[in-house]
């Protein structure tokens, strides 16, 4: 996350409502590698300017937020250098707010960018704001989505190639499938969209992918994540082995002859690449909690979780969902997947049970079949070329829309999915 240095102190007063609105944040790029100094007047923008602090988004940009008036931030940077933007609250009416810059005009960095947080909704002042150099007006009470996009429209380049879809598959335990349900949802997005996607195992030790998909491929991740100077695009595109017309694998070694040890950064320039390189990018992550692991589920688009129904799943899902919340407390929860529901003599909580202390609905419950998984796995095929009508195959070309943002679950009428429903609802 950002740096952030804070001059004040909030209160214990009790946090405003939550308004944020789920697709608000979905289409920002992260900001580069800027310095924001923020001036606050009142504890609401303080609020605002540290959940701002807290937003994956902002990991490149160092921020300090002070308390205090324009004419503080003039005092300040009469003796220091500015930074590259400057966000000031200000109760001054409209006729005398271009007095009250005046003294900060004349210590500014001509680069330096600002944008003023007013309590006037005046046109007329907006125009002359920027008429003088501003960059943008904003009007209380400011929302953190709205700030966010505001810096973004300054600093981000607009006509920047769009940045691909990211989507982190991790396990509640091992041995629950999750590498099994990235997979085939990787292929059911290439597949069914025609769209290229990239599926890259990060499970250097024991990655599955390249079995999966009936691969041996010489290079892999390992040569990027050891590389990060030469990794570009073109770079990856020569480690990445083809498994079907839109779908390209970024397998692991899949070996034992060193200790796979990284940095909490590590794996952030490729998942820079990966996000420049295709529409979406299918990461299979190991079931591990690291500083590295969370510092890419931190990063992603979209997390989902795997899970089966017994209690220590249920224990490690709740654990996982409460640290993401904290780790992305302005994106949706992540995802969760019932896997291998009912297993015959298996002693399973129910669903509903299940995803009562949760507080979150299941994407998707897929039910236990071990001959068309194991038949799957043996061959080296996905779930959908073993048998494309089967239910399964249904439940996961509905992942594949969900998670693309391209249509939520429908509730299948088909026997499995049916019946897995009927456990969830507690019928």
């Amino acid at each position: 996350m950002s740096a952030v240095d804070y001059d004040i102190r909030l209160s214990d007063q009790p946090e405003e409502p939550d308004t944020l609105r789920a697709g608000d944040l979905d289409q920002l790029r992260p900001l580069p590698r800027i310095s924001v100094h923020a001036f606050c007047e009142s504890e609401a923008l303080q609020r605002v300017m540290e959940r701002l602090g807290q937003d994956r988004r902002m990991a490149k940009v160092n921020m300090r937020v002070t308390s205090g008036s324009t004419q503080a931030a003039a005092n300040m940077f009469a003796a220091a250098p500015t930074p590259n933007l400057i966000i000031l609250e200000t109760q001054a009416r409209p006729a005398d707010l271009l007095a009250e810059l005046a003294p900060l005009a004349e210590v500014c960095d001509s680069s330096t960018r600002v944008i003023i947080i007013g309590c006037h909704n005046d046109i007329t002042l907006y125009r002359e704001l920027v008429r003088n150099g501003i960059s943008d007006y904003l009007v209380t009470p400011v929302q953190m989505p709205d700030l966010l996009a505001a810096i973004a429209t300054i600093f981000v380049d607009p006509d920047a190639e769009p940045l691909g879809r990211s989507i982190a598959f991790i396990g509640a335990k091992g041995g629950v499938g999750s590498s099994t349900i990235a997979h085939n949802c990787a292929f059911g997005i290439s597949s069914l969209f025609a769209t290229e996607t990239i599926l890259a195992d990060f499970d250097l030790a024991y990655g599955t992918a390249n079995i999966d998909f009936d691969q041996d491929p010489a290079q892999g991740i390992a040569e990027a994540v050891y590389a990060p100077e030469r990794l570009d695009e073109v770079f990856l595109d020569r480690l990445l082995t083809k498994c079907s017309e839109h779908l390209s694998l970024l397998a692991a070694p899949s070996m034992l002859d060193r200790a796979y040890d990284f940095d909490a950064t590590a794996f952030q320039p490729l998942i820079d690449v990966l996000q420049r390189s295709a529409p979406v990018s299918v990461i299979d992550l190991p079931h591990a909690w690291s500083e590295w692991t969370r510092s890419v589920l931190a990063d992603v688009d979209e997390v989902v979780i795997t899970a089966v129904p017994d209690l220590p799943n249920l224990r490690n899902a709740k654990n996982q969902i409460d640290a993401l919340k904290k780790l992305r407390p302005n994106d949706r929860p992540p995802h969760l997947i019932l896997n291998q529901v009912g297993m015959p003599k298996r002693p399973e909580i129910a669903p509903a049970e299940f995803v009562e202390p949760l507080e979150l609905e299941p994407l998707a419950i897929i039910p236990f079949d071990v001959q068309l998984f194991g038949n799957a796995s043996n061959s080296g095929r996905m779930i959908s070329e073993i048998d494309a009508k089967c239910p399964t195959a249904e439940i996961f070309s509905q992942l594949s829309h969900a998670l693309t943002g391209r249509a939520s679950v429908k509730k299948s009428r088909k026997g499995g999915l049916a019946r897995m429903l009927d456990l969830l609802r507690g019928t």
